[in-house]
């Protein structure tokens, strides 16, 4: 039986063509980190779409809401906390305008800008909180002001925590250029999700 002799060099050569494949098609994956963070925003909103049916549920089938006894919620904090809210929207957005320019200082300065924004909105609500007069328990509508209200301020504190994220991993050298800013991006649609949120939330709570 003839015997077959194995070339090392073309052995090479074949070796060298299989792990440039890999690396090619390594590279033509396609990325889904944005589908992902839509998805997952649209499992958040469900949730809130819930939380506002049953209010809006509760409103409709009691005799009288707020409850008799409910003391009026303040407008001035709330407005005020809302157009800083909305504002920081715009403030994020010139974040993402200036990587896109490769203006990595301006990015990191609007971004703790619109940080400290949020970290205001989160000590408004606080604030809010501690001035209120009625609690959590008091009656229906307390609680589902505080379940509305806490669960959307939960997600400002992880929007500020993601914001803090970006601005730590742009300290980096190339980290965040024109070219490569998921990132930023992500927290900007987080960002604005929270705030669209939030409209929606204060119209129910203070307007109707």
């Amino acid at each position: 039986m003839q015997s077959q002799i194995v070339d090392p060099a073309q052995a090479e050569l074949n070796h060298h063509h299989a792990a440039e494949a890999a690396h090619v098609g390594h590279e033509e994956h396609p990325d889904h980190r944005l589908f992902g963070l839509i998805v997952f925003l649209i499992a958040e909103g469900m949730i809130f779409m819930g939380l506002f049916g049953a209010y809006l549920a509760f409103r409709a089938t009691l005799p009288v809401w707020p409850p008799a006894g409910t003391p009026e919620l303040e407008l001035l904090l709330p407005g005020v906390n809302t157009v800083n809210l909305i504002a920081s929207s715009f403030v994020m957005h010139n974040a993402d305008t200036a990587i896109k320019k490769n203006d990595t200082k301006g990015m990191r300065t609007w971004l703790a800008i619109t940080a400290l924004m949020g970290t205001i909105f989160l000590v408004g609500q606080v604030y809010e909180y501690t001035h209120l007069e009625f609690g959590l328990t008091t009656n229906l509508f307390a609680s589902a002001f505080y379940v509305l209200t806490g669960f959307h301020g939960l997600h400002v504190t992880l929007g500020v925590l993601a914001i803090a994220a970006v601005l730590w991993r742009s300290r980096r050298p190339g980290h965040y250029s024109s070219e490569k800013h998921f990132g930023i991006e992500a927290a900007e649609i987080y960002w604005h999700f929270v705030d669209v949120i939030w409209i929606i939330l204060f119209g129910l709570l203070y307007l109707l």
